[in-house]
């Protein structure tokens, strides 16, 4: 009867949206390393990262290339408080900003779209792949892309494009859960005079 194909239409209709993954929650404190680019800008950042979404801060001992200029920084970022420290590490000269940018978490967004899964390494070889998950998302002009280990949803890529930013692209790798040393919050002590 037609009730009875509609019903079985519904069921499967359940069934395939049940299995649509749902955004994943990466670990709110981690540390680890990164490079990010931009290479509109012709610019390249290696860092040592310490990671705290639950209080909306990081550190950053960065290695910044713009074009042939090398630079290396000490940057703090505590958006619970509105202020970027930034100590230049050759000049020891700090500098204290407000931060008007909001906090971006390194995560899936709560709203993003899943665009699949894939394995990276040598399917089938224990301890030699790695399941990852593929996210994406479209807020007015600014589009976010990520890929995050699963089931743990470590970030592994990130990239946002912005008018402002252009793509700026940020791979993760070597990233510990939790934050061995919560000093590492407190601004250099050049910045304390400030």
């Amino acid at each position: 009867t037609i009730n009875m194909k509609v019903l079985i239409a519904l069921c499967c209709l359940v069934v395939v949206y049940a299995q649509e993954p749902k955004p994943c929650e990466s670990p709110k404190q981690w540390e680890g390393r990164f490079f990010r680019f931009d290479r509109a800008k012709a610019f390249y950042e290696g860092a040592k990262i310490s990671y705290d979404e639950t209080n909306r801060r990081a550190r950053e001992i960065e290695e910044v290339s713009l074009a042939n200029d090398r630079e290396y920084y000490d940057v703090l970022y505590l958006h619970n408080i509105g202020k970027e420290y930034r100590l230049n590490l050759k000049t020891r000269k700090c500098n204290v900003t407000s931060l008007t940018r909001p906090f971006r978490p390194y995560g899936v967004p709560p709203n993003a779209q899943f665009d699949g899964s894939a394995t990276i390494g040598a399917a089938g070889v224990p301890g030699e792949s790695l399941v990852v998950e593929n996210w994406s998302l479209t807020d007015g002009e600014d589009k976010f892309f990520g890929v995050v280990s699963s089931p743990d949803c470590v970030p592994i890529d990130y990239a946002f494009y912005s008018k402002e930013s252009s793509l700026i692209t940020t791979t993760f790798f070597d990233i510990n859960v939790g934050i061995t040393d919560p000093n590492v919050f407190i601004p250099p002590r050049e910045c304390s005079m400030l």
